[in-house]
């Protein structure tokens, strides 16, 4: 069964690229392998099994069974298993089912109730412009005003 899931899909991906050279195929790391050394990659990268090393690519999906030890930096992380390390990254996921040991850099992120994250979670780039706006607090002494007056 698993030889005609991996055929069907070798099928697949052999028609896409044949039809449409702009459609990227992923790049998948099976759940079998393990990798040491680092992975720069231009498309899009799954890793189900496991690498130690750094990985820099364009989008980068973690399976449940991924595990990755080292520094990442991408574009779009969606991370559903195991991130032992640093990740610098413009679109980070995190699922219920993840695991995120060590700091993130981001500038958008979005959290499912549930993963869970030991280390820092940090904003790049410039502030929201919502915090940029009038603070939050201003203090206005009024007797002064009500003095001067007559």
């Amino acid at each position: 069964m698993k030889n005609l899931k991996r055929l069907i899909y070798l099928k697949i991906a052999r028609r896409l690229s044949k039809n449409d050279s702009n459609m990227p195929v992923p790049t998948i790391i099976g759940s079998n392998t393990k990798i040491k050394g680092d992975i720069i990659c231009d498309g899009i990268l799954q890793i189900d099994g496991q690498v130690q090393g750094d990985i820099s690519c364009s989008e980068l999906v973690i399976g449940l069974k991924g595990l990755v030890s080292g520094c990442v930096t991408v574009q779009n992380l969606q991370l559903y298993g195991t991130l032992k390390g640093k990740a610098i990254v413009d679109n980070l996921f995190i699922s219920k089912s993840a695991k995120l040991i060590g700091d993130a850099k981001h500038n958008s992120i979005a959290i499912e109730p549930g993963a869970y994250i030991d280390g820092h979670c940090m904003r790049a780039g410039s502030p929201i412009p919502a915090e940029q706006g009038k603070p939050d607090l201003m203090l206005v002494d009024k007797t002064r005003s009500k003095a001067k007056v007559g």
